[in-house]
């Protein structure tokens, strides 16, 4: 079993967002696939076009600015950040 290294665990979810760059003129739709307080797991369509670091925003609401930690093709880790 590999060894944890996340600073907090991190709760499976199916949440709706948007990695948000440009200062808001260009969006890439996302699915939260896990969260915790300090970071997320990103689905996407590609990873292509998206910098490592960025603002979620959430279809509840919240916002989140993101470092990437890792990425594959279609997923993206993140810790988030202060703005």
């Amino acid at each position: 079993m590999t060894e944890e290294k996340r600073a907090s665990p991190r709760q499976r979810t199916l949440k709706g967002g948007r990695i948000v760059i440009n200062d808001g003129f260009s969006t890439f739709q996302c699915t939260v696939r896990n969260l915790s307080e300090s970071g997320a797991r990103l689905k996407v369509a590609s990873i292509i076009g998206i910098p490592d670091s960025f603002q979620l925003a959430m279809d509840d609401g919240r916002k989140f600015v993101c470092t990437v930690v890792w990425r594959t093709e279609t997923e993206i880790g993140v810790v988030f950040t202060q703005a």
